[in-house]
């Protein structure tokens, strides 16, 4: 059995066509619910910010724990979190309102601020699949020796609410709050590159370190294959959900969209297990030729 695990948001979804939505939706709970300001101005400064972290995106990313979980370039979603995290962590007053409504973090203040308004504000909004993601998950749940699951950060009553809107049910399985993000300093597993040999951080391009210090990640994707199964990972980022299985001898399929990144595309092509698509429609086709596919 294949197991073919699908990142949610941005693969399945139009997620460039979603992503002001939800950066319009974060701004009015900052500005109305934590910060307690006029959101023209919150929105200003956001913009300032995300026109600073766009001429230089090797130099800004999501960090969780000190660690970076993506950079802020890999896809439309992230570079909102990003932009969010780096505005309220430089801004003093913005980062004191944010400590104060965040008393008791589950990682700091400013990490648990953008999760909880990602979380919220992803599950408000509107539908909105790619074409193919009906016809390609219904060729999944066809086929004899392929199962689909989803992938999500989110817990997994989002994505069944959205998958019932595209007619599946029970027969597509969901693998929820995998914390792709949850990085780990003091994690010592390894991992083997083809040709860097034993790694935690792999060095992309020249100026994109990716950390694969993510233990809850590794433990998601070890128990997916428990069984015996064989995987394959399919997403339209590359730092969190790609470049781990790549690493894990797990095939890494890349849909390739309107904000990926050149170098995300260099490195997977790169690599003896990475797999570009160009269109998510070509997925079946590209998991014939994977060795036991």
């Amino acid at each position: 059995m294949l197991k073919v695990i699908i990142d949610f948001d941005g693969t399945l979804t139009a997620e460039e066509e979603q992503a002001a939505l939800l950066r319009e939706a974060m701004l009015t709970t900052l500005a109305e619910e934590i910060i307690h300001m006029p959101r023209a101005q919150l929105a200003a400064d956001y913009q300032a910010t995300r026109a600073r972290l766009l001429q230089n995106p090797q130099q800004y990313h999501w960090d969780v724990n000190g660690l970076i979980a993506s950079y802020c370039d890999e896809g439309a979603f992230i570079l909102n979190t990003t932009t969010v995290q780096t505005l309220l962590k430089e801004n003093e007053s913005y980062f004191q309102a944010v400590t104060a409504a965040f008393p008791n973090p589950e990682y700091d203040p400013v990490i648990d601020c953008v999760n909880m308004l990602f979380h919220r504000h992803t599950a408000e909004l509107p539908l909105l699949f790619r074409p193919a993601a009906q016809p390609v998950l219904a060729e999944l749940v066809a086929h004899p020796q392929r199962q689909p699951i989803i992938l999500t950060n989110s817990l997994g009553d989002k994505v069944a609410r959205h998958l019932a809107a595209l007619g599946f049910g029970d027969e597509v399985a969901i693998l929820g709050d995998t914390r792709q993000y949850d990085m780990a300093p003091d994690w010592e597993q390894t991992f083997v590159h083809p040709t860097l040999g034993d790694l935690q951080i792999w060095p992309v391009a020249g100026q994109y370190p990716i950390d694969l210090r993510r233990p809850a990640y590794y433990k998601a994707l070890r128990q997916a294959a428990a069984d015996g199964s064989q995987l394959a990972v399919v997403a339209d980022t590359f730092s969190l959900p790609g470049a781990m299985p790549l690493l894990m001898g797990i095939p890494f399929l890349l849909t390739r969209t309107t904000y990926t990144p050149d170098w995300c595309l260099q490195a997977i092509d790169a690599h003896p297990l990475g797999i570009v698509l160009d269109d998510l429609a070509d997925l079946p086709t590209a998991l014939d030729r994977l060795p036991g596919g």
